[in-house]
């Protein structure tokens, strides 16, 4: 037996932490000297103590690394880590979502007015034979995997596809999360659906307001920005309809954001 001074040199935890594994019932004294109350380790207890250590270190709760210890065999502890593991990279995730919005926002009190100003034009967009993939994704930046899956399926049943993609969105406000979104192929002539590959003719759009946004992603904000000022400017048109998006230069075809051209087209009524 180990008293709880050799107990720590010998294992490199400290006698502080071994006390508060003893407090959280993580690791109890293997026994307690009835005479003079010390707390008492054997060479047995080291292995969990190591567990104990990397699971902590790893970035699991006191609560999580009981349920761990309680877990026998092998594959239930890789269970536990691979779950913990896909947490940190969720975490991380957001953490560089978070970096982004800061670095948007110092580069917008850097630009003060100096922000770019987009123009507006009008224009009737007519009706599309095309063929289509609706679903709803976790966010907006999901939508590469579903052009991906889209080009998958065309390319393995031979559909010769228009350069002229598009996508309709169809949620009536911004979300940030599980996101409508329908992906637009403009095809020669309809086909028979398969089933979330579907063929169908859009609707004709008789007054579409799109303006050019150019630069990353996160410019479409601004593009958006000059819509509203636009419509506070003609108070005669109203949103009507789901908003489209066309990228005519974007990851698959451009290797600098600063050079992505996208188009933005929100349909209008005149009230």
């Amino acid at each position: 037996m180990f008293k709880i001074g050799e107990f720590s040199k010998l294992t490199q935890v400290s006698i502080r932490m071994l006390r508060y594994y003893d407090e959280t019932g993580l690791l109890k004294p293997a026994e307690i000297d009835k005479w003079t109350g010390y707390r008492l380790y054997s060479v047995e207890q080291i292995p969990i103590l190591n567990k104990i250590v990397y699971l902590r270190d790893s970035g699991f709760l006191i609560s999580e690394i009981i349920t761990a210890l309680n877990k026998k065999d092998d594959p239930g502890l890789l269970a536990q880590l691979d779950k913990k593991y896909k947490e940190i990279e969720q975490n991380i995730q957001e953490e560089q979502e978070r970096l982004r919005k800061i670095n948007l926002a110092k580069a917008e009190i850097l630009m003060g007015k100096r922000d770019i100003h987009y123009n507006i034009s009008i224009k009737e967009i007519p009706s599309y034979q095309v063929l289509s993939l609706r679903r709803i994704i976790p966010d907006y930046y999901a939508e590469g995997t579903l052009w991906q899956e889209l080009s998958a399926f065309a390319a393995e049943h031979q559909i010769p596809l228009s350069s002229n993609t598009f996508s309709i969105y169809h949620d009536t406000s911004y979300k940030e999360t599980l996101v409508d979104v329908e992906l637009c192929a403009p095809v020669e002539r309809l086909g028979k659906s398969s089933e979330n590959f579907v063929y169908r003719s859009t609707s004709p759009v008789p007054t579409m307001a799109c303006t050019m946004v150019y630069g990353a992603f996160s410019n479409i904000r601004k593009g958006y920005l000059t819509f509203s000022n636009w419509l506070q400017e003609n108070n005669r048109y109203q949103m009507s309809g789901p908003t489209r998006q066309i990228v005519h230069r974007g990851p698959w075809n451009e290797n600098n954001p600063d050079n992505y051209l996208i188009e933005l087209q929100i349909p209008f009524v005149q009230i």
